[in-house]
């Protein structure tokens, strides 16, 4: 990490005159993610420092990360007659974030009030996750347990690393199934179980090359990118065989 702490004395430095007027300066790494055919995943470094110490007893921080949000659709199988199983009763969320990763110096449940944290979504069990349809609180349950599993929801993973007291990174992982579009990161300093200050940073993620162009396709036209998926596997079924044919 020896790289990034450069990255973060040189934005760091020019801020120093500013560090009386601002408790909290924090920048990324990059700011743009590019999604092309091999891509297999990144990260980006969340970096910056505090007016004073950092850690148990002083001042705290909080990183939590955002992504475009869609609407998710949870389905319970159900059984028929103990041979098929068919889909059952469903809950339609709104608004799911399609990123979502929190990390601190420590969680946000040890140094935030309750209701702060409830208040600001900070946490997996604080998102306004609303839905229609079934309301067992199942569902939601289930809609945790798949976004965990993607690696798309992340809480305390990996904590925010200090150093020199004053200087503060967390790297962010995105893996291969991030879905494109802006992201929002916010940086908090915690103090005395409050917020006292906050820094916004944004990020975005896109899809470039052939993968911008088989994504464009499979929206604009699904006909298309259907039937040329179903021609696509059939070669490559007939080429298989003609190849082990001939070995």
């Amino acid at each position: 990490m020896s790289r990034w702490w450069l990255l973060a004395l040189l934005l760091v430095s020019p801020a120093a005159a500013r560090a009386q007027e601002a408790p909290l300066v924090a920048a990324l790494s990059r700011t743009d993610i590019e999604v092309t055919t091999g891509f297999t995943g990144a990260s980006l470094v969340v970096f910056g420092s505090t007016e004073q110490p950092i850690g148990p007893g002083a001042d705290e921080v909080l990183v939590i990360a955002r992504g475009p949000t869609r609407p998710v659709v949870v389905r319970r199988k159900v059984s028929v007659a103990g041979l098929i199983w068919v889909n059952g009763p469903s809950a339609r969320f709104d608004q799911v974030p399609g990123y979502y990763v929190i990390s601190g110096s420590r969680p946000a449940w040890q140094i935030l009030p309750e209701e702060e944290r409830q208040r600001n979504a900070l946490g997996l069990d604080s998102l306004p996750l609303t839905s229609t349809g079934a309301r067992s609180p199942a569902f939601r349950a289930a809609l945790l347990e798949l976004e965990r599993n993607s690696g798309l929801w992340l809480e305390d993973s990996e904590p925010v690393e200090i150093a020199g007291s004053r200087l503060f990174y967390v790297r962010l992982p995105l893996p291969a199934a991030v879905p494109t579009g802006d992201y929002r990161v916010e940086v908090l300093l915690v103090r005395s179980r409050r917020i006292v200050a906050r820094e916004e940073l944004s990020f975005r993620v896109d899809r470039v090359g052939t993968a911008d162009r088989i994504a464009t396709v499979a929206q604009a036209q699904p006909l298309l990118y259907g039937l040329a998926c179903i021609i696509a596997a059939a070669l490559a079924g007939w080429l298989g065989s003609v190849l082990f044919r001939r070995g």
